[in-house]
């Protein structure tokens, strides 16, 4: 796995000082603001651009260019980090799958890249853009599904979003203000191989990954307008209900005792949790149904703290957190979990080689 961040950082403070600045709010609701700010729990995010750029409005076509551009250069970055720790070329990739939610370019980004970085021109392909950011972790059970038809391939899983490019100086809506405190930009990338296709002639890393047994999907009743974007005339506007942490709350034990249960297992088998961290709501309501201790979530909070919301990047941030950072005792199981417009939960299981 790899992850690769633009160069640009918000700090909690100057997030403060540029709403102030740029939203014409009475100072009640700055207060109230500032109070949701100060209670996220994230300290700073990433962004392709100074703050100072990015809250100019633009036309849809320059940021849709700017998306083009930045997606291209930090994916291609994620994209080479992960395959030159996997020990394989671009050329040995059978299937690249990319995801995003921030912008749209058609050609998709991963034909960009196949041009650039050299893979084969029989690749398969599969750009994911409507999935927000549940994608990471659908990516995830899109190549574990491949594998088991092609036990021989190699996939290229790749995240990238740039909700920055959201950002709308007009908007007063409290979904506006709130996602200004909550997104960042960010790239990740992860290798997946099958059972006969972790060695080969340019692979020199060892299988030390976790396996994947497993994958779900589910689809919250009821739940449509919950999350999501509106393109208009200015660009994408974010849908946020303020529901959402009580609909996972609502429904994450249930779901994840049925995915376990059905896969022979239950959640006192779990000993690595892989959470999406959408935000500290959404995060402590998990921890809370779950009834996680501090440990099996601390590489989602330490995400949340560095990163904010990547979106669908977020989920593959904290494996790679979980697999460089932490110790997972051989054989144990891992429950990997990412929530998204629809709305909807994917769930994938995870087991540590012996």
């Amino acid at each position: 796995m790899a992850k690769a961040l633009p160069p640009y950082t918000m700090t909690r403070e100057e997030v403060k000082r540029y709403m102030r600045k740029v939203f014409p709010l009475d100072e009640r609701r700055l207060r109230a603001l500032f109070s949701v700010v100060d209670n996220g729990r994230i300290e700073k995010r990433h962004s392709i651009f100074p703050m100072d750029y990015f809250i100019e409005p633009r036309p849809l076509v320059r940021i849709t260019q700017e998306y083009r551009e930045h997606a291209v250069r930090l994916g291609g970055e994620a994209a080479c980090a992960a395959l030159t720790a996997a020990g394989l070329r671009p050329a040995d990739i059978d299937l690249f799958i990319t995801v995003s939610c921030t912008g749209v370019m058609i050609p998709s980004v991963d034909a960009h890249l196949i041009n650039q970085l050299g893979f084969r021109s029989n690749v398969r392909r599969l750009p994911i853009t409507e999935l927000g950011c549940a994608a990471g972790a659908a990516a995830l059970a899109h190549a574990w599904q491949y594998l088991g038809a092609f036990p021989e391939g190699r996939v290229l899983a790749l995240a990238i979003e740039l909700p920055t490019l959201t950002f709308q100086r007009q908007d007063l809506s409290q979904a506006n203000l709130i996602s200004c405190s909550l997104f960042g930009d960010g790239a990740a990338a992860a290798v997946i191989t099958g059972e006969a296709g972790s060695g080969g002639p340019h692979s020199g890393a060892p299988d030390s990954g976790p396996r994947i047994l497993g994958a779900e999907t589910f689809l919250f009743p009821e739940s449509i307008d919950a999350m999501g974007f509106d393109l208009r005339e200015t660009g994408f506007h974010i849908i946020l209900a303020r529901e959402v942490p009580e609909l996972i709350r609502s429904r994450i034990r249930e779901l994840v005792a049925g995915f376990l249960g059905r896969n022979g297992l239950t959640e006192r088998d779990i000993a690595a949790w892989v959470l999406h961290p959408g935000g500290q709501k959404l995060l402590s309501f998990v921890e809370q149904e779950l009834e996680l201790p501090p440990e099996q979530t601390e590489p989602s909070w330490a995400v949340l703290r560095d990163y904010g919301n990547l979106s669908s990047a977020s989920v593959l941030f904290v494996l790679e957190r979980w697999l460089t950072e932490r110790r997972v005792a051989p054989g144990a199981y891992g429950l990997l979990a990412g929530f998204g417009p629809g709305f909807s939960a994917e769930l994938v299981l995870l087991r540590w080689p012996n």
